[in-house]
């Protein structure tokens, strides 16, 4: 099995991408959904905010405030580089286990959503293919205005702190324009997912992976006898 990555800017519709995928029976492990999930009352990351940024951030239900901790560390690199430190072993180590159960269920390849691919770097080197979705930069505002209901300088502020679609752009392998129509968006990755669909990476890999499953079997049987 190989990873796609699957990234852009905020608010250039990746989740519309990635639902085109999951109609066509590709899984598709998202970064924020991980994240979500290491952040619930009672998990070790939950635990570590609480301790590292106190009960401001939290509602009084145990949820966490995730607007309240954003406004928090959007100016502060410090406490963002800590909040970091708390969850991104966390979701990585959710993303594993999901793409693991992936694996064993056959798929020839699935794609991660990974918003902060490039900022990050973390998991470029575990990529097959990377997808960028991009879109023209006043539609990007637009829409990131009516989904949060943000204010134009906030918004524009929040798309500023992320790398430019156009770097994004250099570093794919492949590119979704969805700037057009749900239509449009939809035949390009289609597109995509022919291509994909064509190689032939996953057999070199479950190769590798299988020889590597049969040594390890053999050896606990060898040493079971020699014991």
């Amino acid at each position: 099995m190989f990873i796609v990555g699957l990234t852009g800017g905020i608010a250039t519709g990746k989740s519309t991408v990635s639902e085109i995928f999951r109609e066509h029976g590709i899984p598709v492990i998202d970064a924020d959904v991980a994240a979500r999930k290491v952040v619930e009352p009672g998990r070790k990351a939950w635990h570590l905010i609480k301790k590292e940024f106190g009960d401001d951030v939290f509602h009084d239900n145990g949820q966490l405030n995730r607007e309240v901790l954003g406004e928090l560390i959007f100016d502060n690199i410090d406490k963002r580089k800590k909040l970091n430190e708390i969850t991104h072993p966390e979701i990585y180590s959710e993303m594993f286990w999901a793409a693991v159960r992936c694996f064993f269920q056959g798929h020839q390849f699935i794609v991660m959503d990974l918003p902060l691919l490039f900022e990050s770097g973390s998991m470029l080197e575990y990529l097959y293919k990377i997808i960028v979705v991009t879109c023209e930069e006043d539609l990007q505002l637009q829409r990131l205005m009516d989904r949060n209901s943000m204010s134009e300088s906030k918004a524009k502020k929040r798309i500023a702190a992320q790398m430019s679609l156009e770097r994004k752009c250099e570093q794919a392998h492949f590119v979704v324009e969805n700037s057009g129509t749900l239509e449009d968006t939809r035949e390009q990755v289609l597109r995509i997912l022919s291509v994909l669909r064509s190689y032939k990476a996953h057999w070199k890999l479950r190769a590798i992976a299988g020889l590597c499953c049969t040594g390890l079997v053999s050896l606990l049987l060898w040493i079971g006898l020699t014991h």
